[in-house]
């Protein structure tokens, strides 16, 4: 097998890309749960797992999952993710740093053309945070 590396530029790219929406003057963001700013970090996210060849489902909660197929499908998937919206004063990398490194993974599969036995999926978890709906994480637990 070869040496596969994530592409850090890449991950940082797309980490700072997305910091651009809901961007605050400290250099955090702002973005709500099921807000525009929160949906429009949402499409960007399921924009992105379309062009890597993932399958978007969206679940009764808003959660999103982009999958990536494996060669058993009677496998449960390995999943990674975490959150993209946050609190009114977050941190640029809370949560969505889980969400866009498991993107990564899956870009860094597709690049060396390595095809896994389990299904990959990358989820995005609908208002972890709390911010906006008590209570938090209702739709991840």
């Amino acid at each position: 097998m070869n040496d596969v590396r994530i592409n850090g530029d890449r991950l940082w790219d797309s980490l700072m890309e997305m910091a651009k929406i809901g961007a605050t003057e400290k250099g955090g963001v702002c973005r709500l749960a099921l807000t525009d700013v929160d949906k429009a970090a949402r499409d960007l996210f399921v924009q992105w797992c379309q062009e890597a060849g993932c399958a978007i489902t969206i679940d009764k909660m808003g959660n999103i999952f982009g999958r990536r197929e494996g060669t058993d499908p009677s496998l449960p998937p390995v999943m990674m993710g975490s959150h993209i919206d946050s609190q009114p004063t977050g941190g640029r990398f809370d949560g969505i740093y889980g969400v866009l490194a498991g993107l990564e993974v899956i870009r860094t599969l597709n690049d060396a053309k390595l095809q896994t036995k389990a299904p990959i999926e990358v989820s995005a978890w609908t208002n972890e945070e709390g911010s906006r709906f008590a209570p938090a994480m209702v739709s991840s637990g």
